[in-house]
């Protein structure tokens, strides 16, 4: 009987590309974009947050709602006319309720995948050198934060709901509205991207066995997985759709927007 030598052990760690990038196209033109959209997207979002424009009957702004502040929330902009923080607080409605939509995001695996290749370039591309020494991944703290993610997913399907709810009064109201559509639109994209996470996915039937025993919920993880082949489109579109429909709005309430079916 033979006796075989173990394979040495071989150490795993993460590649390294000793030149610049093996890469001869413009490999650097994906992250760029990227950086500019998230950019976009993050200057947008804090000048929305302090813009006092955010409701005009029957819309109000989705970077503030569901607006909860007795002072900084007009009537009409408050959830079924309920408004749980009294009027001691004066700052903008929107910081309320800007960690849930920004947390999930900030924590989706599309958006962390984006933001690490485009703004800390690790990597910036494929077969391009990174400019980082070391490489841990998402096991040390800060980033071991981007495992709660799939907490955040339970606050964005009640943004999507509040969303969805503002949509359907203002085609109530004004069903011939182009707010009213804009919102109906916007409101279809988040509720999209917000069923199409990973976690979405999982928690529909991702410890199943066997599906044979729960038709129901196949039917459920086939349809979210479906979405889920979509969730980097579906990622961008509700990002700029939920800017466009903010903006749209406060235009409106600032009056810069004023024809009939507004």
């Amino acid at each position: 009987m033979t006796q075989t030598t173990p394979e040495p052990q071989v150490r795993r760690q993460r590649a390294q590309v000793k030149v610049r990038t093996f890469r001869t196209d413009r490999w650097w033109l994906a992250p760029l974009l990227t950086f500019l959209g998230l950019a976009s997207f993050l200057v947008y979002g804090v000048w929305a947050v302090f813009d006092p424009s955010i409701y005009i009957e029957p819309y109000i702004a989705p970077f503030s709602s569901p607006c909860l502040a007795e002072a900084t929330c007009p009537e009409g902009a408050r959830l079924f006319g309920w408004a749980p923080i009294g009027d001691w607080y004066t700052l903008p409605a929107g910081l309320l309720i800007l960690g849930l939509p920004g947390g999930f995001r900030l924590t989706c695996y599309y958006y962390r995948k984006s933001y690490y290749r485009s703004f800390w370039l690790s990597p910036p591309a494929c077969a391009v050198q990174e400019p980082h020494g070391k490489y841990t991944g998402e096991t040390r703290f800060p980033l071991i934060i981007q495992n709660i993610h799939r907490y955040f997913f339970y606050g964005a399907i009640v943004i999507g709901a509040v969303l969805t709810y503002d949509a359907i009064l203002a085609l109530i109201h004004k069903p011939l509205g182009v707010g009213t559509w804009i919102l109906l639109i916007n409101a279809a994209l988040i509720v999209a991207y917000t069923l199409s996470c990973h976690s979405c996915r999982h928690i529909t039937a991702g410890r199943l066995n066997h599906f044979s025993r729960h038709p129901v919920r196949y039917r459920a993880w086939t349809f979210i997985s479906k979405l889920n082949a979509k969730h980097q489109p579906l990622a961008w579109a509700s990002m700029f759709s939920v800017m466009g429909a903010d903006f749209y709005v406060r235009l409106v309430a600032k009056g810069i927007i004023n024809f009939p079916y507004a």
